[in-house]
């Protein structure tokens, strides 16, 4: 039986975060570094990316940041490439990137519909395309990290279609992809994050009410009352039990989406 110490112990181990500069992105590279992989920060916000990547490596964590655009074939293909050429190889991916603009469907366009979706579901498929493709070469076998959201299973509110038809998506593609990546020992798995505070979530707060009628103060506080924990959730929520998948604590897991909503989804 292995050691429990040694059961999160990820030296070693290349991981890929995708949208790893802030939020949950962040919380997961942190961890992730912490148990001792070579953490990539892979993020369009490349200052942002850069800032995240000297907090960690002033912690004496190993880490790179490589400007992403997870929607872009060619950026996504330049991401792996330059993650085997600091590290050497890639064990873990963590699809974390995405974006929750909420529009009507009634107000939006083709292009808000696209952009969702393409970095939300596009996104997915190609980083994992390559990445997987690359594990399967090295033979090593890994672990592949979908984040969902509870969204994928119950909407949370109007103006959020886009976002929750690409959440869907992800959900159903982990499944499939977890049947395909299981005979070269990759398991495939999702954490589906309900509330959770992270600098998008203010944000959104911030924008939504000059944008139109929508009371983002009195939605959350309505939100807040059906989470009986009676609180939201904090990046580091999501980002323990990315460790535990990336890990060998989840040794038998694969098509598996373990939601971490302080019982939201119960109300």
């Amino acid at each position: 039986m292995t050691p429990i110490y040694e059961l999160l112990n990820l030296s070693g181990k290349t991981a890929i975060v995708t949208g790893g500069a802030l939020g949950i992105g962040y919380g997961i590279a942190s961890r992730l570094a912490e148990a001792g992989a070579n953490v990539v920060i892979a993020d369009y916000k490349e200052q942002e990316a850069k800032d995240a990547e000297q907090e960690l490596l002033s912690r004496g964590l190993h880490t790179k940041a490589v400007k992403t655009d997870v929607s872009d074939e060619t950026s996504v293909m330049k991401m792996v490439g330059e993650t085997v050429s600091s590290f050497g190889s890639i064990d873990i991916l963590v699809n974390n990137a995405g974006i929750y603009p909420s529009i009507p469907v009634s107000k939006m366009t083709l292009a808000d519909f696209e952009k969702v979706i393409a970095i939300n579901l596009k996104g997915v498929f190609l980083c994992t395309k390559y990445a997987s493709n690359l594990m399967i070469r090295e033979g090593n076998g890994g672990k592949i990290i979908n984040i969902t959201s509870i969204d994928a299973l119950h909407p949370s509110s109007i103006g959020l279609a886009h976002y929750d038809a690409s959440k869907h998506g992800v959900w159903g593609f982990t499944k499939n992809i977890a049947l395909e990546l299981a005979p070269h020992k990759i398991w495939v798995n999702a954490i589906a994050p309900g509330g959770i505070a992270t600098p998008g979530v203010k944000e959104l707060q911030q924008k939504i009410p000059s944008e139109s009628t929508v009371d983002m103060s009195k939605m959350l506080e309505v939100f807040l009352k059906k989470i009986p924990m009676r609180r939201m959730g904090e990046p580091d929520d999501i980002a323990k039990v990315a460790l535990f998948l990336a890990s060998d604590m989840s040794s038998y897991m694969t098509g598996s989406q373990i939601v971490v909503d302080g019982g939201v989804l119960l109300s």
